[in-house]
C-alpha cells in the first residue's frame, strides 16, 4: 500500500512539475560537407553537426549546461520564442540579458517551459555563430494537439557560405562595401544539406515542422502534387488553411499537415528556392531552386526539378486566425513608430537604423543595469542613448510601428512576446516608401494574425500590437544577421520594478561568474557608473555622421576612383621602373603603329634631330634603346 502512495505520489508530482531534462553541450568546431561540395568548419555540440532536436512538454524543466569549448571566442545561446516569464537572464542575447560565457566557462540555462507548446529553435545568439551552425530545433510536445496526424517530421532550412563569419563579417562591415550587399550565399540546405529524401508511406497524414534557421534570405516551399494544411505559426495554433506555397523568413515557423496519396507508382518533388529580390547579385553559379525528394519507393525514379510560374500564389500568413480566437487587444496605452533605414556613418561603413540610431552595445548587459538601479530603472537614460531603449508599462498596450524606408524585405523578431499583426501595407517602389497613415488606414482584423517573426514588405510598413505582461528586457530586432549586425534592433525594458521585485529574475551563481570571468561589471547604467546613474560619460555610441554631401552612391565612387588610381600608380611604377625587352615593339604593337627596326643598334636620336613626322615638339631621348618608334 506505502508503495502504491510513493508511486501515486510520484506520478502527481510529474503531472504537476513536468519532466526535467538535463543537457551538457560543449561548442567546437566540426568537419562537414554540408552541400556536398565544400568541406569546412561547422559549430557542433559534444564534437558533433548538425546539433540534436531537442524535445520537452509544456510544464518541463530545463538544465542545459553550454560550455564553451572554443579557446578564442564567446559564447551564448537563446530559446527562440521562448517566453522566459521571470527567467529572463536565460533568454540569451549577449549583453542583452546576459554576460557573454568566455572561453572554457560554463553557464547553465536553467527554466520551466511556461504555458507554450508547438514549435521553437534555439541558437547562438552571439554575432556569426548560428550562421556557422550553431542552430537546432526545439520542440515544445503537445498532448491535446488539436489535429489528428499518423507521425511527425521536422524539416529546418538555411542558406549556406562556404566561408565562416570571421572571414565573412568584417568584409561586410567594411568601407569597401559602403552599399552594405550582404554576402551571397554558395547553396541553400534542406535538414543541413542538399538534394534530401523524405521517405513516406501511402495513406498518412503527417506532422511537418518546418523552421527557417537561416541568418538571410526567405525561402519559398513547394510540393509536387501536394499540399501544405497550416495548422500552427511561431507556436500559435491556427485555424486550418490550405496552400501550394509557403514563403518562410528566417526565424519563422510553420507546421502543416501533409496528406500522401494512396498510389505508390511515383515520387515527388519538394522544392525550396531563395527569395532572389533579396540578393544585390546572383552569381551565375547561384542554384536558386533546391530539389528535394518525397519518396513512395525507391525503385521508382526520382523526380525532377518542378517549376512555379509565379511567386504570387503563397499563403498570405496575415489572415490566419488564431484557433483560440483570440480577439484584437484594446486601443493603445502608447505607441511607438521606429522608421527603418540604412547608410553610412562616418567611418564608411554601412549601417542599419532604427529613428536614426544603430544599435551599440553598452558597458553592462541591460537587463543587470535594470536590476541594479533602483528607482532610476524607469529613467530609458540609465540605459544609454545608442541602445534605443524604451521603458514600457506593466500592463499596457503596446502598438508598435514599423516604416521600412529601405527597398529590402525584413523579417522582424521579439523576444518575449508575440504580438497580433493588426495591419502590414503592400510592397511600394524603391522611391516611394510610404509610411503607416494614423488617420486612414485600413480596419484592423477582428481576430488577428499572431506570431513572434513577421516580415515587412520593401518600402512598405506593418503595425504590431501586444501587450507588456512580462517583465523583463526584450530585444526586438531584423532577424537577417547581416542586418542585426549592423545595429538594426532596439531594447523594451518592460515593468522595470517588476522585474526587481520577482526574486527568480535575481542573478544566477553562473551568470555572476561568467561576467567575472569575462570582465563585465555586474551592475551600473550603460557605462557601469554606479554614483550616478544618469551620467553617460564615456558609453558607447555610434560613429559619427558622413560629411554633409555624402551619400552611399558617392562612396562607391569615391572607393572605386581610390582603388582606380591606385592601380594606376602601381602600373606606372612597375612599368617604369621593370627591365623590360623589347618595349618599343610591344609600344608600338598595343598602339597600332608602324616600327623601324632597320636603324642600327649604335644610332642615337639627339635632341637637334627632329622626330620623323609632324609632331616635332614630342621629342625622346632613346639612346642605348635597339630600335626606333616612328609615329
Amino acid at each position: 500500500m506505502r508503495l502504491l502512495s510513493l508511486l501515486f505520489f510520484a506520478f502527481l508530482v510529474r503531472f504537476i512539475h513536468g519532466e526535467t531534462h538535463t543537457w551538457y553541450f560543449e561548442t567546437g568546431w566540426v568537419d562537414a560537407n554540408p552541400d556536398g561540395v565544400f568541406e569546412k568548419k561547422m559549430i557542433g555540440f559534444n564534437g558533433s553537426w548538425p546539433l540534436p532536436t531537442l524535445r520537452v512538454k509544456k510544464g518541463d524543466r530545463i538544465n542545459l549546461y553550454l560550455i564553451n569549448g572554443f579557446n578564442d571566442r564567446n559564447t551564448t545561446l537563446h530559446f527562440h520564442g521562448m517566453f522566459q516569464n521571470g527567467t529572463g537572464q536565460m533568454d540569451g542575447p549577449e549583453m542583452v540579458t546576459q554576460c557573454p560565457i568566455p572561453p572554457g566557462e560554463t553557464y547553465l540555462y536553467n527554466f520551466t517551459v511556461a504555458d507554450q507548446v508547438g514549435t521553437f529553435w534555439y541558437h547562438s545568439h552571439t554575432s556569426g555563430q548560428y550562421g556557422d551552425g550553431m542552430r537546432g530545433a526545439f520542440i515544445i510536445e503537445d498532448d491535446d494537439f488539436p489535429y489528428d496526424y499518423d507521425e511527425e517530421v521536422v524539416l529546418t532550412l538555411s542558406e549556406h557560405y562556404h566561408k565562416n563569419s570571421d572571414e565573412l563579417t568584417p568584409a561586410f562591415l567594411s568601407r569597401y562595401n559602403p552599399t552594405g550587399a550582404e554576402p551571397i550565399p554558395q547553396n541553400i540546405l534542406f535538414n543541413e544539406t542538399r538534394n534530401n529524401t523524405w521517405k513516406v508511406e501511402p495513406n498518412k497524414t503527417y506532422l511537418l515542422r518546418i523552421v527557417n534557421v537561416g541568418r538571410f534570405v526567405s525561402q519559398f516551399l513547394w510540393m509536387e502534387d501536394h499540399e501544405f494544411e497550416v495548422v500552427e505559426i511561431d507556436g500559435i495554433y491556427v485555424e486550418k488553411n490550405t496552400t501550394d506555397m509557403i514563403y518562410i523568413t528566417t526565424a519563422q515557423r510553420y507546421t502543416a499537415l501533409v496528406r500522401t496519396k494512396s498510389d505508390t507508382s511515383k515520387n515527388y518533388a519538394f522544392m525550396a528556392a531563395i527569395d532572389e529580390t533579396m540578393l544585390d547579385v546572383i552569381p551565375g553559379d547561384l542554384q536558386l531552386n533546391g530539389t528535394n525528394y518525397i519518396v513512395y519507393d525507391d525503385n521508382n525514379d526520382k523526380p525532377e526539378a518542378v517549376t512555379v510560374d509565379s511567386w504570387e500564389d503563397i499563403l498570405d500568413d496575415f489572415y490566419l486566425k488564431p484557433l483560440s480566437n483570440t480577439t484584437l487587444f484594446d486601443e493603445p496605452d502608447l505607441t511607438v513608430t521606429v522608421d527603418i533605414a540604412m547608410d553610412n556613418l562616418g567611418n564608411g561603413v554601412n549601417y542599419a537604423f532604427f529613428n536614426n540610431i544603430t544599435y551599440t552595445r553598452p558597458v553592462v548587459p541591460t537587463l543587470l543595469t535594470a536590476l541594479s538601479a533602483g528607482e532610476f530603472a524607469t529613467n530609458e537614460l540609465v540605459y544609454g542613448t545608442n541602445t534605443h531603449s524604451i521603458v514600457l508599462q506593466g500592463g499596457d498596450v503596446i502598438d508598435l510601428v514599423l516604416n521600412n524606408h529601405d527597398p529590402g524585405t525584413h523579417p522582424f523578431h521579439l523576444h518575449g512576446h508575440t504580438f497580433q499583426v493588426i495591419e502590414r501595407g503592400p510592397a511600394f517602389p524603391d522611391d516611394e516608401p510610404t509610411d503607416w497613415n494614423a488617420t486612414d488606414h485600413a480596419e484592423y482584423p477582428e481576430y488577428p494574425m499572431e506570431r513572434d517573426t513577421v516580415y515587412v514588405r520593401p518600402s512598405s510598413y506593418a503595425v504590431l500590437r501586444f501587450k507588456a505582461d512580462n517583465p523583463g528586457v526584450w530585444f526586438f530586432h531584423c532577424h537577417i544577421e547581416w542586418h542585426l549586425d549592423q545595429g538594426l534592433a532596439l531594447m523594451f525594458i518592460e515593468d522595470p520594478m517588476g522585474i526587481q521585485n520577482n526574486p527568480e529574475q535575481q542573478l544566477t551563481e553562473s551568470h555572476k561568474n561568467a561576467c567575472n570571468k569575462a570582465g563585465v561589471p555586474l551592475e551600473g547604467n550603460a557605462v557601469a557608473n554606479t554614483n550616478n546613474y544618469l551620467d553617460l560619460k564615456g558609453e558607447n555610441v555610434q560613429h559619427k555622421p558622413l560629411p554633409t554631401g555624402f551619400t552611399a552612391r558617392g562612396i562607391v565612387a569615391l572607393v572605386f576612383s581610390c582603388i582606380a588610381a591606385f592601380l594606376g600608380m602601381a602600373a606606372i611604377a612597375f612599368y617604369g621602373l621593370a627591365d623590360i625587352p623589347d618595349v618599343e615593339a610591344r609600344v608600338t604593337r598595343d598602339l597600332n603603329v608602324e616600327y623601324e627596326d632597320d636603324i642600327a643598334d649604335d644610332e642615337i636620336i639627339t635632341e637637334d634631330q627632329p622626330l620623323r613626322g609632324s609632331q616635332e615638339s614630342s621629342r625622346s631621348n632613346r639612346s642605348n634603346r635597339s630600335g626606333k618608334v616612328r609615329i
